[in-house]
């Protein structure tokens, strides 16, 4: 297949990501224990991590999720998929929704899917990624790149 380039276009990855191959979805759940957690080890004690009352005086929905914390579940999944942390080429997102974790023992889940976009002509896995809470996308733009790595396609 050529592209409009007149080069030929790989459709499979070395790692066999086809494209329009759907990844099998992974789902996290985030408690305000690991917000905790998360806080202690990035050094982020912002406030609207932590504190019901000072997350809604700032018209949060409530205490929310570190972005970085989020894109991080997002990142393992990737690495999942890829078989290889070092397979990962390229990762992305932008941060359009929080995450609200409620106060409970339960919290939140965090699903992350993908479907490989395409392959790029040196092999690369191109995915566009999508990341879902209470039913809302919660990351925006997400992307990633992965080389062969043997990963896991459903």
């Amino acid at each position: 297949m050529a592209d409009e380039t007149g080069h030929g276009q790989a459709t499979a990855s070395p790692n066999g990501l086809e494209a329009g191959a759907v990844l099998p979805p992974r789902t996290f759940r985030i408690t305000r224990a690991d917000l905790v957690r998360y806080a202690g080890a990035s050094g982020d004690l912002n406030p609207i991590h932590w504190s019901e009352r000072f997350a809604t005086g700032v018209g949060l929905p409530g205490v929310i999720a570190h972005g970085m914390y989020t894109m991080g579940l997002a990142g393992q999944a990737v690495v999942e998929w890829a078989g290889d942390p070092a397979a990962v080429v390229e990762f992305g997102v932008r941060f359009p929704k929080p995450v609200a974790v409620p106060d409970d023992d339960t919290g939140t889940e965090l699903v992350v899917s993908a479907v490989v976009k395409g392959v790029t002509p040196d092999g690369h896995a191109e995915l566009a990624l999508t990341a879902v809470c209470a039913g809302e996308k919660v990351l925006g733009q997400a992307r990633a790149v992965v080389r062969g790595a043997g990963g896991t396609t459903g």
